[in-house]
C-alpha cells in the first residue's frame, strides 16, 4: 500500500543510503523520524493490549477439556474434539465446557460470567445451559448443541475482536488522506531530485539530497501520531477508573451518544446477595426464623445460603446442633436441627410437602394478630404465601426462601442484590447531561428486572438476554 509507513521507510532507508554513499550527515534526522514514528505505533500497540487482556480473561472462562460418555465408558478430551450430540458429564464445581441441554440431573448453575445473573440458576433436563458456566452442587449430563468454535462464550469473544478491530474516524480519515499523500510526495519528491541540477544547477548528490530532505519534511509525523497517542490517553485514563474502552472508534462515539445501554448486576446493583426481609411465622420471632435458617444453611456453599449465614452472625442468633445435612438439588436443603428435621428451600419444596400456603397462620403478639401481619393477610387469621406475600416480595426483585418442619412453616426469608446506592443518582445525571434515553439490559428475569428499574429510573428495561442479544438491542438503539 501506497501509505504513510511507506513514506517514513522511504525517507529513512533513503537518508542512511545518502549519509553512506554520499557523506552528508543525516543520521539525527532518520534516527528521530523512526524515534518518532515507533513511539506512536508503540502506544497504538498498548492500548490495543489493554483490550486484549480482558479478551484472554473471557478465552479462560472455557475449560480445555471435556468429560464425555461413549461407549458406556467416560473419557476426557480436547474440547475441540467434542462433537454436537456427544453427552458431557460436569461433576459439582466444574465448568460446563460447551453449550447443550441438560438430560440428566439437576443442579444449581451460576451463569454470571455470562449473563450476569447475580443468584445461581436451577437447571433440570430438558433446560439450556451454556459453555464458561459452573456447575455448583449437583451433577449433569448434558448433550452438546452447538460446536466450540460456535458456542455462547465463542460468540462473546469473537464480538470483543470485532470491536477491536474497528478504527475511528479520525484513523480512517488519516488512512485516506495518506493514500493521496503519499504518492504525491513520492512524485514531488522524485521531480525536485531530477530537476534541481538544471533549474538549481546543484550537483546530482545534492538534488538526492534535496529530494531525502523532502520526503523527511513532508512526512506529516505529528499528524500521524496525534490521533493514536489521544486515543491511547482516553483509554488509559478509563481503564485507571475501571472502565474498559474496546476501541478508540468508541471513545470517540462518546461524543455524540443520545442513548445509554446499562447493564444490571455489578453496574446499577452491588452484585452480591444479602437479605432484605424476614417474616416470621405462627408464634416465631425473626431470631427464630433466622436460627432455623442459619443451621440449615451452614454447611450450603449456595450464594443464597452464604447471605442468610451472613444476616444471623449479624443479628447475633445462637449456633444450634446440626445433623443429617443434604442438598436437596434446585429445591434447596433439609437438616436435623436439635434432633428435628427442618427444611429451607423454594415454595415448591414445602408444597411437595404437603403444606397449603394458601393457607399459613400468621405471627401473632400475645394472641393478637400484629400490625405487619394484617398487612400481609387480608383474612386477619392467615397468610396467603401464594396469593400475597411471596408475590410481593418476588415483584420487588427478590428471591424467596421459605423455612419450616414438615408440620409448620416457621418463616419467610427475602434475599435480593441490593440497588448500588449511586445508581438512581447516576441514572439521573446522565439524563442532565443530555442523555435521551437510557435502557437497563440484564440476564435476569423480567420480574427482578422490572423492580430494579423502577428503583433507578431507566427509561426501558429488557430482561432474560443472552450477550448476543445485548448486542441486538444496542444495534436497535
Amino acid at each position: 500500500n501506497l501509505d504513510i509507513d511507506l513514506l517514513m521507510s522511504l525517507a529513512i532507508g533513503g537518508a542512511v543510503a545518502v549519509s553512506l554513499g554520499f557523506g552528508e550527515a543525516l543520521y539525527m534526522e532518520a534516527a528521530t523520524l523512526a524515534f518518532l514514528f515507533s513511539v506512536a505505533e508503540l502506544l497504538e500497540r498498548y492500548s490495543m493490549d489493554k483490550a486484549r487482556s480482558s479478551l484472554q480473561e473471557l478465552m479462560d472462562l472455557s475449560p480445555d477439556e471435556a468429560t464425555v460418555r461413549r461407549d458406556g465408558e467416560t473419557v476426557t478430551v480436547p474440547v475441540d474434539e467434542v462433537e454436537v450430540g456427544d453427552v458431557v458429564v460436569v461433576k459439582p464445581g466444574e465448568k460446563i465446557p460447551l453449550d447443550g441441554e441438560v438430560i440428566d440431573g439437576e443442579s444449581a448453575v451460576n451463569q454470571a460470567p455470562i449473563t450476569g445473573e447475580s443468584v445461581p440458576v436451577d437447571k433440570t433436563p430438558g433446560d439450556e445451559v451454556y459453555a464458561g458456566t459452573v456447575n455448583e452442587q449437583g451433577y449433569l449430563e448434558v448433550q452438546v448443541t452447538s460446536a466450540a468454535g460456535d458456542n455462547t462464550l465463542s460468540r462473546i469473544i469473537e464480538m470483543v475482536e470485532d470491536a477491536q478491530s474497528n478504527k475511528t474516524e479520525r484513523e480512517q480519515f488519516v488512512e485516506r488522506f495518506a493514500g493521496y499523500y503519499t504518492p504525491v510526495v513520492v512524485v514531488f519528491a522524485v521531480l525536485v531530485t531530477l530537476a534541481s541540477p538544471s533549474l538549481l544547477g546543484v550537483s546530482t548528490t545534492q538534488a538526492i539530497v534535496y529530494g531525502l530532505t523532502l520526503l523527511v519534511l513532508a512526512c506529516p509525523c505529528a499528524f500521524v501520531i496525534s490521533t493514536p497517542v489521544s486515543v491511547v490517553s482516553g483509554i488509559t485514563s478509563g481503564a485507571k477508573n475501571g472502565v474498559l474502552i474496546k476501541g478508540g472508534n468508541h471513545l470517540e462515539a462518546m461524543g455524540a451518544v443520545d442513548a445509554v445501554a446499562l447493564d444490571k448486576t455489578g453496574t446499577l446493583t452491588v452484585g452480591e446477595l444479602r437479605v432484605t426481609d424476614v417474616v416470621p411465622l405462627g408464634d416465631h420471632t425473626e431470631a427464630d426464623v433466622l436460627r432455623c435458617a442459619k443451621g440449615l444453611e451452614s454447611r450450603s456453599e449456595h450464594p443464597i445460603g452464604e447471605a442468610i449465614v451472613e444476616r444471623a452472625d449479624e443479628r447475633g442468633v445462637d449456633d444450634r446442633r446440626v445433623e443429617e445435612f443434604e442438598s436437596i438439588t434446585g429445591k434447596g436443603v433439609r437438616a436435623d436441627l436439635d434432633g428435628r428435621t427442618h427444611y429451607a428451600g423454594k415454595p415448591g419444596l414445602f408444597e411437595e410437602l404437603g403444606f397449603d400456603l394458601n393457607h399459613v397462620h400468621a405471627a401473632t403478639d400475645g394472641g393478637m394478630v400484629t400490625k405487619k401481619s394484617q398487612q400481609l393477610c387480608e383474612r386477619n387469621d392467615c397468610v396467603d404465601l401464594l396469593e400475597t406475600v411471596v408475590p410481593d416480595l418476588q415483584s420487588e426483585g427478590k428471591t424467596v426462601v421459605l423455612v419450616g418442619t414438615d408440620e409448620e412453616i416457621e418463616g419467610v426469608i427475602a434475599v435480593a442484590d441490593d440497588v448500588r446506592p449511586e445508581a438512581q443518582r447516576a441514572v439521573a445525571r446522565l439524563h442532565e447531561l443530555g442523555i435521551e434515553h437510557v435502557v437497563m439490559l440484564t440476564g435476569d428475569n423480567e420480574r427482578t428486572a422490572r423492580a430494579i428499574a423502577e428503583k433507578v429510573g431507566v427509561d426501558e428495561y429488557r430482561a432474560e438476554l443472552l450477550p448476543e442479544d445485548k448486542v441486538d438491542a444496542v444495534q436497535e438503539l
